[in-house]
């Protein structure tokens, strides 16, 4: 069997995918996710706002930002981009920043065109399944990444 259906059938149990078709090119996408004076408009569920530290999206870069919820919460994250493809692929790890963090998780985001659509997905690779599950059930995992993808639509159909 080759080795990615083996990896594939490996993470399935602790993957999260969101897909969504956006009405804009590849590319425009691509910027929207990829531009820092774009990404601070859209990035997080609704009622959240970000403070970008530093951000660098290059193999080895470092995203570094404070979402700040709706309740006056405050969520650090760090973002490591292990891969930047422009316009087809990004993948990184996603944490709190914090020494040995049992939430930190992969991400993996494609960008395929679909006519004059972009089809994007997203998928997020938990280190076990207990953790997908508390992504799911405590931090609302799907429904924030579905309210993420809203804005995300929103900034593309402002242009």
């Amino acid at each position: 069997m080759p080795q990615n259906s083996t990896s594939e059938i490996d993470t399935q149990d602790r993957e999260i995918v969101l897909t969504r078709v956006f009405q804009a090119p590849r590319e425009r996408v691509w910027q929207a996710w990829t531009d820092p004076k774009e990404l601070i408009e859209w990035w997080g569920p609704q009622g959240f706002t970000n403070t970008f530290q530093e951000i660098d999206i290059r193999p080895g870069g470092v995203w570094r930002f404070i979402m700040h919820g709706p309740d006056g919460t405050d969520y650090p994250n760090l973002i490591v981009f292990d891969e930047v493809l422009p316009p087809e692929r990004l993948t990184y790890s996603h944490g709190s920043g914090q020494e040995n963090d049992p939430d930190e998780f992969q991400v993996i985001v494609t960008f395929a065109e679909a006519g004059a659509d972009t089809k994007l997905t997203m998928r997020l690779i938990m280190s076990s399944a207990a953790v997908k599950e508390k992504m799911i059930t405590e931090v609302g995992a799907i429904e924030s990444g579905n309210q993420t993808l809203d804005r995300l639509a929103a900034q593309l159909a402002k242009r």
